[in-house]
């Protein structure tokens, strides 16, 4: 049977995983492979593995127990591999590049953030302050326009559109950076200008969060600023 790892941490970590329980129906029971320097938290990986909201509780409950005890390298939901051997071999093979990154989380969280502008708020700003956008669109309006006008005003709308939004993006970081130890951006999706996770210390969480509520307030009412935290450190293993 194939084994499921949740997370690899240092062997002096407690590794309490008492009153736990691992992914699978009926759950399967948890255990560490070790290796001199390393434990990895695993179970045995049931046959069909999908994201259900059981086993993604179970996962993020180990994660969660492991975090308030020390630091850990949280694995993402459905990851396996072939046996209980092949964990320890990696744990070997790979033990300097793992003792790294738990120093670099020592002491760490995750908070994931996205942001947004109100599309029509976007589109109001940019006919307001771009004269040649609002030329273009009164005369689309007037019902005289030429039959390219609407073609050329939405080229440069979405021009406008990513330029504003790529300096969005850039005013957020440089407001939240200087409170995080490390940064991982990810690609944008749907309404969203920023989808970025920050690895903040516990002792400056305080700062973090007050500079985020800051920076909601000073960007308004058309901004939506979604903070999801405190995170065991998937963004950063």
């Amino acid at each position: 049977m194939s084994v499921y790892v949740y997370s690899i941490l240092a062997t002096t970590h407690p590794q309490n995983l008492e009153g736990l329980h691992g992914v699978g129906n009926p759950p399967s029971d948890l255990r560490t492979v070790q290796s001199k320097q390393l434990s990895a938290v695993v179970s045995d990986a049931p046959e069909e593995l999908r994201p259900k909201r059981r086993d993604l509780g179970a996962h993020q409950a180990v994660q969660e127990r492991l975090m308030a005890d020390g630091t850990v390298l949280p694995l993402q939901f459905g990851f396996t591999t072939t046996d209980d051997e092949a964990v320890r071999a990696v744990l070997k093979e790979r033990a300097d590049e793992f003792a790294e990154r738990l120093e670099a989380l020592e002491g760490c969280v995750e908070y994931h953030l996205k942001a947004a502008q109100d599309e029509d708020a976007l589109l109001r700003q940019i006919l307001t302050e771009s004269d040649q956008a609002r030329q273009l669109n009164e005369q689309i309006r007037s019902g005289n326009a030429a039959p390219e006008l609407p073609l050329a005003l939405g080229e440069m709308v979405s021009q406008e559109v990513q330029a504003r939004q790529e300096q969005l993006a850039a005013g957020v970081l440089d407001a939240l950076r200087g409170f995080a130890r490390e940064e991982r951006l990810s690609p944008p999706t749907g309404n969203d200008f920023l989808s970025v996770s920050f690895l903040v210390e516990q002792d400056n969480e305080k700062s973090f969060l007050g500079a985020q509520r800051d920076l909601a307030k000073e960007l308004g009412e058309d901004f939506d600023l979604r903070l999801l935290g405190p995170l065991p450190a998937y963004s950063f293993v």
